[in-house]
């Protein structure tokens, strides 16, 4: 049997995913050009001369807003940033975070998070094995997974049940760690074409075969790559509903907390 279908599927798929990402892309440019006109001419100027004076070594650019009166966000070389006052006399290297209930949030990772969120939110839920709230939907949490992985196993047995008597719908996306073509992909993707993928899903995390089905057009591909562009390292990882990214494996009353539900 030919391969030349599934994959030049696949390929299409991929293509719109990058037509995607040049939209996100286009979003965040114009979401720093916004941040960088909210801030006036003559602190902006202000800032940079004091800080070229001080380090005529560096590449500053633009000078953004922060959530915090008179202190403003300075790029410098290109990916990483300093916050300065509006006479650039203090600078200030390092995190700044939000609070949140169970957590803290690295400031500049909320822009990124409205991303993720719209990224996400693009995903079509038939292409998704999602295991839904048991009463009324409070929530939604995005999982990718892969079946090879104990703490993800340890997530779905675990924390899935508990979050969905609670009200959490959990989305799940497959994230194949080994690869595309890999035993870990040919197995996630048979629960993705089953006939009851929620059944085979939960089959192979309780390390029960099930028959080999790589059936052609299945999205396992296309999330493996918004899993990169997410940001995703490793699995579980987690994707709350305002596109706030959590590695690794969370119990259900950390989640419930940290997407105020408790």
């Amino acid at each position: 049997m030919s391969y030349l279908p599934r994959w030049t599927a696949l390929l299409m798929r991929n293509v719109d995913m990058l037509k995607k990402m040049a939209c996100l892309a286009l979003a965040i440019f114009l979401m720093s050009a916004t941040q960088a006109a909210d801030v006036p001419t003559d602190v902006s100027a202000a800032i940079i001369a004091k800080l070229k004076a001080a380090r005529p070594d560096m590449q500053f650019g633009a000078v953004e807003s922060s959530p915090i009166d008179g202190l403003y966000v300075v790029r410098i070389n290109g990916t990483q940033f300093l916050y300065a006052s509006a006479d650039g006399e203090y600078i200030v290297a390092g995190e700044m975070y939000q609070s949140r209930p169970g957590m803290f949030v690295p400031v500049k990772d909320l822009a990124a998070a409205e991303i993720r969120k719209k990224m996400m939110s693009a995903v079509a839920t038939k292409d998704m094995i999602i295991f839904p709230a048991v009463d009324k939907r409070r929530g939604a949490l995005y999982v990718f997974t892969d079946v090879d992985c104990g703490y993800c196993r340890k997530l779905h047995l675990e924390s899935v049940p508990e979050l969905n008597m609670a009200g959490v719908e959990v989305r799940y996306l497959a994230y194949p760690r080994a690869g595309i073509g890999s035993p870990s992909y040919k197995k996630i993707a048979s629960a993705w074409c089953a006939d009851d993928p929620q059944a085979a899903l939960t089959d192979l995390k309780n390390s029960k075969p099930v028959p080999e089905n790589v059936c052609d057009n299945n999205p396992v591909a296309a999330q493996f790559e918004l899993g990169h562009q997410v940001g995703v390292n490793g699995t579980p990882a987690l994707v709350l509903e305002d596109g706030t990214l959590l590695p690794g494996y969370r119990p259900a009353p950390e989640l419930l907390k940290m997407m105020g539900l408790n």
